[in-house]
């Protein structure tokens, strides 16, 4: 297990649960340790074959996540300080490793969002594979009303998350929706009471989780390399994988398994 900071990590019949201990600040990714938390979490993942499947991230407190740190930005400290080429340079070697880093991942992330995810805690949650929302959650892709961009990706995953027109409006206008308008929007795959959240999430994981390891993460990476290959590249490359599956100890076991079953 990765020794973290700012976010605690625990395991449980393959599901692993991290979650963002900065309640003090509302999980703010900036000013905190939770950015080389989600990347040391996320490289961990990669590699713990044997004993993770899939991934929750949630928030301690009354936020999932507010993004940047305000306060920061009014002080021009911290992550904002210095001229463009600092800033610039402090963006790429910090909270934009976000994105590459969930975008690699090889197991299903699921965002519980418990609260406001605004700014880059929005983004972080569309990074995720699927999102299930507390009622008291809300969403907003809020850059422009600080007077700045989505400077960790953002405009990239919303567009595909729900299309340009929609993600466009949200963008542009900086509006804040509930949790109800996500869910109509695609944005969230389900609503809950707060008291339920972890419950739907952990419900969702273990459904996944209980599947054959190595075809969930093989198909995790095919989906998210479909994104950007031609059909036919892709098409040779889910021949490979399926190779490789047919020919698994995991495989095989799945099979008899169905078979048994059809048998009752």
């Amino acid at each position: 297990m990765p020794k973290l900071q700012d976010a605690d990590l625990r395991v449980e019949n393959r599901v692993a649960t991290l979650t963002f201990m900065r309640n003090d600040v509302r999980n703010a990714l900036t000013g905190t340790a939770l950015i080389e938390d989600i990347i040391t979490t996320l490289d961990w993942m990669n590699k713990a074959t044997d004993h993770v499947s899939v991934l929750i991230i949630t928030g301690d407190g009354a936020a999932f996540s507010a993004g940047g740190n305000i306060k920061d930005m009014q002080e021009r400290g911290g992550d904002f300080a210095g001229d463009v080429e600092e800033v610039q340079t402090r963006y790429r070697q910090g909270i934009q490793r976000i994105p590459v880093a969930m975008n690699k991942c090889e197991v299903p992330i699921i965002a519980a969002v418990n609260g406001p995810a605004v700014g880059a805690g929005f983004d972080l949650a569309n990074m995720a594979d699927l999102r299930v929302a507390s009622s008291k959650a809300k969403f907003g892709e809020t850059f422009v009303n600080l007077g700045i961009i989505p400077g960790d990706g953002g405009a990239y995953f919303l567009q595909r998350l729900i299309g340009y027109q929609k993600a466009a409006e949200l963008t542009f206008t900086g509006r804040v929706i509930d949790a109800q308008e996500a869910l109509d929007l695609g944005i969230v795959l389900q609503v809950v009471e707060p008291d339920k959240l972890m419950e739907a999430a952990q419900d969702l994981a273990n459904q996944m989780a209980k599947k054959p390891p190595q075809a969930l993460r093989f198909t995790k990476r095919l989906m998210k390399m479909g994104q950007r290959m031609e059909l036919q590249d892709f098409l040779d490359l889910c021949a490979c994988f399926q190779g490789m599956c047919h020919n698994s100890e995991e495989h095989m076991e799945a099979v008899e398994k169905m078979i048994a079953m059809m048998k009752r």
